[in-house]
């Protein structure tokens, strides 16, 4: 090879690595409109009631606003995006926690590691129904603060559930992409997708219980720079 060749190979490397770099952020938030349903009270048995610091006032989450009417636990993801991606080695974690789900709403790629940890001095059973074909079901039991249960998933699903029939209130819902391009909107509504390369995509925001069963949700078009991106998104529940 020649040094001109070596150059030229050098440059294209570089090349490709200031591209990755020069991903830009797409943040936003989203806001609630309308009010939502009453949610329910939990009805925990007298162990688990031990276990939750907040027994007596303890919920569902349907919808989780802050004063401003930011809209917790939305899934934010760039649709439709082309590609292969390696899955992060480093894994999404649900907890148990008071015999509640933490978090709620989970999101992951496919092919990533979900590991379910049961921080609670009570028995759960770790039971992940999917809907999507080749995404299999398990149950397994789970011993007080007993040793992690691993599941990966290789198939895209919105909201696939996790529950515990030995505490029929306890869900939650985990998303896969086959992209790294997501997020779940934090305690205000805001979110963050990373590094993403610059390019004209479709992004889309569904929650959960707003958007059932279909799970089509509220998507525009978006401009990402190399300083990134913003889209906001309103959940109107008086429509």
């Amino acid at each position: 090879m020649t040094k001109r060749s070596i150059k030229l190979v050098a440059g294209l490397v570089l090349g490709g690595v200031s591209m990755t770099l020069l991903g830009g952020d797409i943040t936003g938030k989203v806001t609630l409109k309308g009010t939502p349903p009453k949610e329910k009270k939990l009805p925990l048995d007298p162990f688990c009631s031990k276990a939750n610091k907040n027994a007596g006032s303890a919920t569902t989450r349907f919808y989780v606003t802050d004063d401003n009417g930011g809209l917790a636990e939305v899934f934010v993801s760039l649709r439709e995006v082309k590609g292969e991606f390696t899955a992060p080695s480093e894994p999404a974690v649900l907890d148990q926690v008071g015999c509640e789900y933490t978090p709620y709403i989970l999101a992951a790629q496919t092919g990533q590691k979900i590991v379910v940890k049961n921080s609670d001095p009570v028995l759960h059973n770790v039971h992940p129904t999917p809907r999507v074909k080749g995404n299999s079901e398990y149950n397994k039991a789970q011993l007080p603060k007993g040793k992690d249960l691993d599941f990966t998933y290789n198939k895209a699903e919105k909201f696939l559930r996790f529950k515990c029939d030995v505490h029929p209130w306890m869900f939650a819902y985990v998303s896969l992409v086959d992209h790294p391009y997501f997020d779940v909107s934090g305690t205000d509504g805001s979110y963050t997708i990373k590094n993403v390369p610059p390019g004209e995509y479709v992004i889309e925001a569904i929650h959960r219980k707003a958007h059932a069963p279909k799970y089509v949700g509220l998507s525009q078009k978006i401009t990402v720079t190399t300083d990134g991106g913003t889209a906001d998104f309103v959940v109107d529940l008086t429509k």
